[in-house]
């Protein structure tokens, strides 16, 4: 395979998580007697422009389909996320009632309700017809397709050339990465900015975050291929900012190179400075995480052994894309872990794709009152444990897996 960035025949591996379905491929009742489609789950290293991906045995349009079971909006966290968010794009870059906002992967429109809600004039890309209905309940308005330029051309002519394109946690989403950025260079006005935020490398790198590998996630980035893919594709980074959400992400701002040139922050070359003395740019900074992996998967499974050999009771909270990565690789079935409770509805009464752990209410967790609860999306734990402190009435505990065994 060739890097999908630069088009440098891929020869340093990263992992090998071995063979499972997509991670939102959740499975209906209907569907238990029929075979799941398992892949090869591998990512390499572009040594020529240091992009991290996922080698290609799925496609976009498989993975991102009709019955699409991410919905944002269930992450209290991640909604005041988006609120602040659009609070300070718009006093940043003078956002008006006469300025333009379009978001790609607007997914059910838990952050476009707050540009709306501004009086501002939005509009949603967002592929997923699930999710897509959902924002349009919301009374927003959304096109249902994948963006790249020719999308980008079509929304111009219809006059939606922005002042602020947000693309939160897509931008590793998108199999042709060129096309996806030339799309932004085509529908951003001159003098108009976009925003990505995505989980960082080195943030996954150093947290041993493995499980934030899956199918659906086609590139794991650094700022240092960022900018290397926005410069090929009409587009400069003038500013980043570290964020909190997913275990640790960038927030970066680029505008057009033929437009307004805002200056370059420090930041920029901060980052880009943090990467290089980490090491992204070496072969050695790779091979840490695949010894690593195999240690957490190790842990889990004595944990999991000893807790049943107990006779105690262990669930799961989150059905989460990574909390499947991180099953699967580790071969964790309903007898390690009876189910996973999780507040979105259009995953409850559906099956882990590959373990077939049942997905359930998240009352189920009071009604049956487990010893233990593993947090499968470990970056909302604070959320979660605050929202279910009442288990520490009968005594459960709460387990992370990642970036190493916690119970607390």
């Amino acid at each position: 395979m060739n890097c999908r960035g630069c088009a440098t025949p891929l020869t340093l591996p990263l992992i090998d998580l071995g063979t499972s379905p997509p991670s939102n491929a959740y499975v209906r009742a209907d569907q238990l007697e029929q075979a799941e489609q398992w892949v090869p789950l591998k990512v390499a290293v572009c040594q020529q422009c240091w992009l991290v991906q996922t080698e290609d045995y799925t496609s976009a349009d498989s993975l991102f389909d009709a019955e699409y079971a991410y919905f944002s909006s269930f992450s209290s966290t991640w909604l005041a996320h988006a609120d602040r968010y659009v609070a300070e794009m718009v006093e940043r870059f003078d956002l008006t009632a006469d300025s333009r906002v379009v978001e790609i992967a607007a997914n059910d429109g838990y952050l476009l309700q707050y540009v709306a809600g501004r009086g501002i004039p939005c509009l949603g890309v967002e592929p997923t017809r699930s999710t897509a209905q959902a924002a349009r309940e919301k009374g927003l308005e959304i096109r249902e397709l994948f963006f790249g330029r020719h999308t980008a051309s079509q929304l111009v002519s219809e006059g939606w050339s922005a002042d602020l394109m947000a693309a939160n946690n897509v931008l590793a989403h998108v199999p042709d990465i060129n096309d996806f950025l030339g799309g932004f260079a085509t529908l951003l006005k001159p003098t108009g900015v976009a925003t990505f935020e995505f989980p960082q490398l080195l943030t996954l790198m150093a947290g041993q975050q493995f499980d934030t590998l899956y199918h659906e996630h086609y590139s794991y980035l650094s700022l240092t291929a960022v900018q290397t893919l926005c410069e090929r594709n009409g587009l400069e980074v003038f500013d980043v900012s570290q964020l909190s959400t997913h275990g640790g992400s960038l927030r970066v701002f680029v505008q057009r190179v033929d437009g307004l040139r805002r200056e370059v922050q420090p930041a920029v070359a901060q980052q880009l400075q943090a990467e290089l003395a980490a090491g992204v740019k070496t072969p050695e900074y790779y091979a840490t995480l695949a010894p690593a992996a195999e240690g957490i998967k190790h842990d889990l499974l004595r944990f999991l052994l000893q807790a049943k050999a107990d006779g105690k009771r262990v669930v799961g909270y989150g059905a989460a894309a990574k909390g499947n990565t991180l099953l699967n690789y580790a071969g964790v079935k309903p007898d390690l872990l009876a189910w996973v409770a999780d507040a979105n509805p259009h995953k409850q009464g559906k099956f882990l794709p590959g373990s077939r752990i049942p997905v359930v209410s998240p009352e189920c967790i009071a009604l049956e009152r487990p010893d233990y609860i593993l947090v499968l999306p470990w970056n909302l734990l604070p959320e979660i444990t605050q929202q279910f402190a009442s288990v520490k009435a009968w005594g459960a505990q709460f387990v992370v897996a990642v970036p190493e065994l916690s119970i607390q």
